[in-house]
């Protein structure tokens, strides 16, 4: 079992708030869980880690309901319980932040957090009553959001801590966090921490299930590693790094920085002179930036998200035209008036991994197989000729999920099927395999565990070396600075600095970050 030493310094053994002896579930052949034991300490953050698809989450949905097991027991508070249901977990007192956030965007927050506890047909009792509880636990946890604003308005970790208010509201005294940190900036990371630890004074339990080990070695007390179905190994935080947890989870030895090796750039593949971008409220997103990038060469785009990146990483992929300026690239030279669309593009050697796998890489409701050709349906992978054959796409895609380890290995089944990780996986493959001449990447480890990491990492630096010229987004600093040949830092659309790898200094491009210009910083 899990160590019971916590982190507030009480040193004393404690009863686990959440135990499970024995716990399996299978899907079909697939064994997403096996004999596992778990048990977690009250009032402390117990971590969960594990590579993509190793059954983090189908353990998590087995806790909260969602899926039932096939054998083993729960209990909760010393109480062995049956969970049927998400009903029967709220009742025990367990709530859950999902991943990809469970909430009506055009419902304000009271809304939100009112739903499935109304209060009856008369809903004003039930509003006051809910103003009155989230303004209590607003200003206990330190979690301050209008109750009246409308969900769509609010910022990603804004709507997080709606999620959590709501699971409060609902009784949670045991909070499970799917990728709890995957879509926040690094400020955002930092209060929910700040939120995590007092709910961990108040004498609440967080099972926090994170690829980021980092994060682990920052908030947790102790932390369970899962491989293949099956628990692994149990530490307390204090007494292992994330060296160890990376071997456990992968079963291997794993490099946590990549080895860049010596770029060797050629002529510039791509030249942005002047470009601007001005979005539909008449607000400039992208303010008259210029740069170029060489084939063989990675430049990286560091910045806090929202500074600019996506309508830039948008428009050099033809999702979205310029109102000023021009990029050259591809042997075209696009402008306003002259702009060709993604698919033309990638038809010209353009590759493209979006920032937003659900809205613009994938169609979660249909195959594996067929996103793995989506783009590039009337290539060879498809068959010969203009006629599409399902076996020639069945074993591309089992070729590619071969080479990139995308579990489970079944091209028939539907992407929303797949883990988030996973999920990345194939959008990664795709663009990847036809070696583009150009590859513009948007956050290419969000939800990807450490081993998928380090070998996406590998395949960026192989692209590179081959003379691809590589447009690198990520709001995870480390992953530019250590990829990069060069990078660009925006701030408000505008771009603030830039630094050649020799000079790369986390401290300087910060306060970049921050808009503190070159010089200043």
């Amino acid at each position: 079992m899990a160590a019971s030493q916590n982190k507030q310094g009480s040193g004393k053994s404690a009863p686990f708030s959440l135990e499970l002896k024995g716990v399996s579930k299978s899907f079909g052949p697939i064994q997403a869980n096996k004999d596992i034991d778990l048990g977690v300490v009250r009032g402390t953050i117990h971590g969960i880690v594990g590579e993509n698809g190793a059954g983090k989450s189908t353990l998590m949905n087995i806790l909260y309901g969602l899926h039932r097991a096939d054998t083993g027991t729960m209990s909760v508070n010393g109480q062995e319980v049956s969970i049927r249901s998400s009903a029967d977990a709220i009742a025990l007192g367990i709530g859950m932040v999902h991943q990809h956030f469970m909430l009506v965007p055009r419902f304000s927050v009271i809304e939100n957090v009112m739903l499935g506890s109304e209060g009856g047909l008369l809903l004003r009792e039930g509003r006051d009553q809910t103003l009155m509880r989230l303004k209590d636990l607003s200003d206990t946890y330190g979690m301050h959001v209008d109750p009246h604003a409308l969900v769509e308005d609010l910022n990603v970790g804004n709507r997080q801590r709606v999620e959590i208010l709501k699971a409060l509201k609902h009784g949670a005294d045991i909070l499970i966090l799917d990728e709890p940190t995957g879509v926040l900036t690094p400020q955002e990371t930092e209060q929910l921490f700040e939120i995590l630890t007092s709910l961990r004074e108040a004498g609440k339990t967080v099972l926090m299930i994170t690829h980021k080990l980092e994060e682990i070695m920052a908030i947790t007390d102790n932390v369970s590693v899962i491989r293949r179905g099956q628990i692994v190994g149990h530490r307390e935080t204090s007494k292992t790094s994330t060296q160890e947890l990376a071997e456990l989870m992968v079963g291997r030895s794993v490099l946590l920085e990549v080895d860049r090796g010596i770029s060797n750039p050629g002529d510039a593949a791509i030249a942005v002179q002047n470009l601007t971008s001005i979005n539909e409220v008449g607000v400039k997103t992208v303010d008259d930036i210029s740069f170029d990038v060489r084939a063989g060469e990675i430049l990286g785009v560091a910045g806090v998200s929202g500074n600019g990146q996506t309508p830039l990483m948008e428009m050099l992929a033809g999702m979205l035209k310029p109102t000023a300026g021009r990029i050259e690239m591809l042997g075209e030279t696009l402008t306003p008036d002259h702009y060709l669309d993604p698919n033309a593009l990638r038809e010209k050697g353009l590759g493209h991994i979006p920032e937003d796998r659900h809205h613009h890489g994938l169609i979660l409701d249909f195959t594996a197989q067929e996103n793995m050709v989506f783009g590039y349906h009337h290539g060879p992978q498809t068959g010969a000729g203009w006629l599409m054959t399902p076996r020639s796409i069945q074993d591309h895609t089992q070729a590619l999920m071969d080479k990139f380890d995308i579990r489970p290995p079944k091209p028939d089944l539907p992407a929303r099927n797949f883990s988030g990780g996973n999920q990345q996986k194939i959008v990664i493959a795709r663009e990847m395999h036809p070696n583009p001449k150009i590859l513009i990447v948007g956050q290419p480890t969000r939800g990807v565990d450490v081993g998928a990491i380090e070998f996406i990492h590998k395949q960026l630096i192989a692209l590179r070396n081959e003379g691809c010229a590589i447009i690198l987004i990520s709001v995870e600093l480390d992953e530019v600075m250590s990829l990069s040949d060069r990078i660009i830092v925006m701030n408000d659309g505008h771009i603030v600095g830039a630094l050649p790898n020799a000079e790369f200094d986390e401290k300087r491009i910060g306060l970049m970050m921050a808009g503190i210009a070159e010089d200043a910083a």
